[in-house]
Protein backbone atom coordinates (compact mmCIF):
# COMPACT_ATOMS: atom_id res chain seq x y z
CA UNK A 1 0.00 0.00 0.00
CA UNK A 2 1.49 3.37 -1.02
CA UNK A 3 1.07 6.80 0.55
CA UNK A 4 -1.87 7.72 -1.72
CA UNK A 5 -3.72 4.55 -0.76
CA UNK A 6 -3.18 5.33 2.92
CA UNK A 7 -4.37 8.90 2.42
CA UNK A 8 -7.46 7.66 0.57
CA UNK A 9 -8.34 5.25 3.38
CA UNK A 10 -7.93 8.02 5.93
CA UNK A 11 -10.13 10.42 3.98
CA UNK A 12 -12.86 7.79 3.69
CA UNK A 13 -12.93 7.54 7.49
CA UNK A 14 -13.70 11.24 7.90
CA UNK A 15 -17.25 12.21 8.83
CA UNK A 16 -19.34 13.59 5.94
CA UNK A 17 -19.15 17.36 5.65
CA UNK A 18 -21.54 18.30 2.82
CA UNK A 19 -24.67 16.18 3.10
CA UNK A 20 -23.46 12.58 2.63
CA UNK A 21 -20.25 13.77 0.94
CA UNK A 22 -16.76 14.16 2.36
CA UNK A 23 -15.68 17.23 0.44
CA UNK A 24 -11.89 17.38 0.27
CA UNK A 25 -10.14 20.47 -1.09
CA UNK A 26 -6.74 20.56 -2.80
CA UNK A 27 -5.47 24.15 -2.72
CA UNK A 28 -2.16 25.83 -3.45
CA UNK A 29 -0.53 28.22 -5.86
CA UNK A 30 -1.13 27.89 -9.59
CA UNK A 31 1.36 25.38 -10.97
CA UNK A 32 1.98 23.72 -7.60
CA UNK A 33 0.68 20.28 -8.66
CA UNK A 34 -2.91 20.38 -7.40
CA UNK A 35 -4.48 18.77 -10.47
CA UNK A 36 -1.97 15.92 -10.48
CA UNK A 37 -2.50 15.19 -6.79
CA UNK A 38 -6.28 15.32 -7.19
CA UNK A 39 -6.13 12.89 -10.12
CA UNK A 40 -3.94 10.47 -8.17
CA UNK A 41 -6.13 10.68 -5.08
CA UNK A 42 -9.21 10.16 -7.25
CA UNK A 43 -7.71 6.95 -8.63
CA UNK A 44 -6.78 5.75 -5.14
CA UNK A 45 -10.38 6.43 -4.06
CA UNK A 46 -11.81 4.36 -6.93
CA UNK A 47 -12.36 7.23 -9.39
CA UNK A 48 -13.79 9.73 -6.95
CA UNK A 49 -15.35 12.76 -8.69
CA UNK A 50 -13.09 15.79 -9.08
CA UNK A 51 -14.34 19.34 -9.49
CA UNK A 52 -11.79 21.65 -11.11
CA UNK A 53 -12.33 25.26 -10.10
CA UNK A 54 -11.02 26.32 -13.50
CA UNK A 55 -14.39 25.06 -14.75
CA UNK A 56 -16.23 27.65 -12.63
CA UNK A 57 -13.89 30.62 -13.11
CA UNK A 58 -13.82 32.84 -16.21
CA UNK A 59 -11.42 35.30 -17.78
CA UNK A 60 -13.35 38.15 -16.16
CA UNK A 61 -14.02 36.34 -12.85
CA UNK A 62 -10.83 34.60 -11.83
CA UNK A 63 -11.98 34.33 -8.21
CA UNK A 64 -15.61 35.49 -8.32
CA UNK A 65 -16.98 31.97 -8.77
CA UNK A 66 -18.28 31.36 -5.24
CA UNK A 67 -21.92 31.96 -6.22
CA UNK A 68 -21.75 29.34 -8.97
CA UNK A 69 -19.99 26.90 -6.66
CA UNK A 70 -22.61 27.28 -3.94
CA UNK A 71 -25.67 27.16 -6.19
CA UNK A 72 -24.55 24.53 -8.69
CA UNK A 73 -22.45 22.24 -6.49
CA UNK A 74 -22.48 22.75 -2.72
CA UNK A 75 -26.22 23.15 -2.20
CA UNK A 76 -27.22 20.07 -4.28
CA UNK A 77 -24.52 17.90 -2.68
CA UNK A 78 -25.56 19.05 0.79
CA UNK A 79 -29.06 17.70 0.00
CA UNK A 80 -27.61 14.40 -1.23
CA UNK A 81 -28.46 15.29 -4.84
CA UNK A 82 -26.33 15.10 -7.96
CA UNK A 83 -24.80 18.50 -8.68
CA UNK A 84 -24.87 19.91 -12.19
CA UNK A 85 -22.55 22.64 -13.44
CA UNK A 86 -21.49 24.05 -16.79
CA UNK A 87 -17.70 24.07 -17.23
CA UNK A 88 -16.17 27.20 -18.70
CA UNK A 89 -14.37 26.86 -22.05
CA UNK A 90 -11.24 29.00 -21.78
CA UNK A 91 -10.68 28.91 -25.53
CA UNK A 92 -14.21 29.83 -26.61
CA UNK A 93 -14.76 32.09 -23.57
CA UNK A 94 -18.18 30.67 -22.73
CA UNK A 95 -19.79 28.02 -20.56
CA UNK A 96 -20.30 24.60 -22.12
CA UNK A 97 -22.69 21.72 -21.73
CA UNK A 98 -23.87 20.68 -18.28
CA UNK A 99 -21.79 18.14 -16.38
CA UNK A 100 -22.97 15.97 -13.49
CA UNK A 101 -21.16 15.64 -10.17
CA UNK A 102 -22.62 12.82 -8.05
CA UNK A 103 -22.72 12.82 -4.23
CA UNK A 104 -19.98 10.20 -3.90
CA UNK A 105 -18.46 9.26 -0.52
CA UNK A 106 -15.52 11.58 -1.33
CA UNK A 107 -15.63 14.46 -3.79
CA UNK A 108 -12.42 16.34 -4.50
CA UNK A 109 -12.40 20.04 -5.34
CA UNK A 110 -9.11 21.34 -6.64
CA UNK A 111 -7.95 24.77 -7.63
CA UNK A 112 -6.55 28.01 -6.31
CA UNK A 113 -8.93 29.13 -3.59
CA UNK A 114 -10.48 25.72 -2.92
CA UNK A 115 -9.94 26.34 0.77
CA UNK A 116 -11.28 29.89 0.88
CA UNK A 117 -13.50 31.00 3.77
CA UNK A 118 -16.88 30.51 2.07
CA UNK A 119 -15.96 26.92 1.14
CA UNK A 120 -14.36 25.77 4.40
CA UNK A 121 -17.65 25.13 6.27
CA UNK A 122 -18.43 22.44 3.67
CA UNK A 123 -15.01 20.75 3.79
CA UNK A 124 -14.08 17.52 5.53
CA UNK A 125 -10.36 18.16 4.95
CA UNK A 126 -8.13 20.77 3.36
CA UNK A 127 -4.91 19.79 1.63
CA UNK A 128 -2.37 22.48 0.70
CA UNK A 129 0.34 21.87 -1.90
CA UNK A 130 3.49 23.02 -0.15
CA UNK A 131 5.38 24.71 -2.97
CA UNK A 132 6.44 28.37 -3.01
CA UNK A 133 4.52 30.78 -5.21
CA UNK A 134 7.40 31.78 -7.47
CA UNK A 135 8.42 28.16 -8.01
CA UNK A 136 4.81 27.16 -8.72
CA UNK A 137 4.27 30.01 -11.18
CA UNK A 138 7.50 29.20 -13.01
CA UNK A 139 6.31 25.59 -13.44
CA UNK A 140 2.94 26.83 -14.69
CA UNK A 141 4.52 29.18 -17.20
CA UNK A 142 6.73 26.39 -18.56
CA UNK A 143 3.71 24.12 -18.83
CA UNK A 144 1.53 26.64 -20.68
CA UNK A 145 4.15 28.11 -22.98
CA UNK A 146 4.88 31.62 -24.19
CA UNK A 147 1.43 32.09 -25.74
CA UNK A 148 -0.04 32.27 -22.23
CA UNK A 149 2.57 34.69 -20.87
CA UNK A 150 0.22 37.68 -20.73
CA UNK A 151 -2.42 35.64 -18.93
CA UNK A 152 0.13 34.55 -16.33
CA UNK A 153 1.24 38.14 -15.81
CA UNK A 154 -2.31 39.06 -14.84
CA UNK A 155 -2.90 35.83 -12.94
CA UNK A 156 0.02 36.23 -10.54
CA UNK A 157 -1.25 39.67 -9.54
CA UNK A 158 -4.79 38.36 -9.02
CA UNK A 159 -3.64 35.29 -7.06
CA UNK A 160 -1.40 37.36 -4.80
CA UNK A 161 -4.31 39.68 -4.05
CA UNK A 162 -6.67 36.76 -3.42
CA UNK A 163 -4.44 34.99 -0.90
CA UNK A 164 -3.65 38.29 0.85
CA UNK A 165 -7.37 38.84 1.41
CA UNK A 166 -8.53 35.23 1.83
CA UNK A 167 -5.65 32.87 2.71
CA UNK A 168 -6.08 29.11 2.67
CA UNK A 169 -2.79 27.76 3.99
CA UNK A 170 -3.35 28.82 7.64
CA UNK A 171 -6.44 26.59 7.68
CA UNK A 172 -4.91 23.55 5.96
CA UNK A 173 -5.19 20.21 7.73
CA UNK A 174 -2.35 18.68 5.71
CA UNK A 175 0.58 20.17 3.84
CA UNK A 176 1.50 18.00 0.85
CA UNK A 177 5.04 18.18 -0.51
CA UNK A 178 5.71 16.52 -3.86
CA UNK A 179 8.75 14.25 -3.85
CA UNK A 180 10.62 12.45 -6.59
CA UNK A 181 8.49 9.44 -5.73
CA UNK A 182 5.18 10.04 -3.96
CA UNK A 183 4.43 12.76 -1.47
CA UNK A 184 5.31 13.86 2.04
CA UNK A 185 2.23 14.47 4.20
CA UNK A 186 2.86 17.01 6.93
CA UNK A 187 0.53 18.37 9.60
CA UNK A 188 -0.94 21.70 8.58
CA UNK A 189 -1.59 24.75 10.75
CA UNK A 190 -5.18 23.63 11.41
CA UNK A 191 -3.98 20.35 12.97
CA UNK A 192 -1.94 22.03 15.66
CA UNK A 193 -4.86 24.35 16.43
CA UNK A 194 -7.52 21.61 16.66
CA UNK A 195 -8.08 19.41 19.66
CA UNK A 196 -9.87 16.51 17.94
CA UNK A 197 -8.32 15.17 14.78
CA UNK A 198 -9.34 11.98 13.03
CA UNK A 199 -6.20 11.93 10.87
CA UNK A 200 -2.73 11.93 12.39
CA UNK A 201 0.55 12.32 10.53
CA UNK A 202 2.96 9.52 11.17
CA UNK A 203 5.48 7.60 9.08
CA UNK A 204 5.21 10.16 6.28
CA UNK A 205 1.53 9.81 5.52
CA UNK A 206 -1.86 10.47 7.13
CA UNK A 207 -3.25 7.65 9.22
CA UNK A 208 -6.61 7.13 10.85
CA UNK A 209 -6.91 7.10 14.62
Amino acid sequence: MNDLDRAARALLRLPPSCGPVRLVAVDGHAGSGKSTLAARLSAALGDAPVLHLDDLATHEELFAWTGRLREQVLEPLSRGETACYRPYDWRLRRFGEARALPPAPVVLVEGVGAGRRVVRPFLAWLLWMERAAEDSWARGRRRDGSEQASFWDGWTVAETRHFAEDPSRPFADTLVRECREGYDWLPGPAVTAGAHQIITHGDGFPSVI
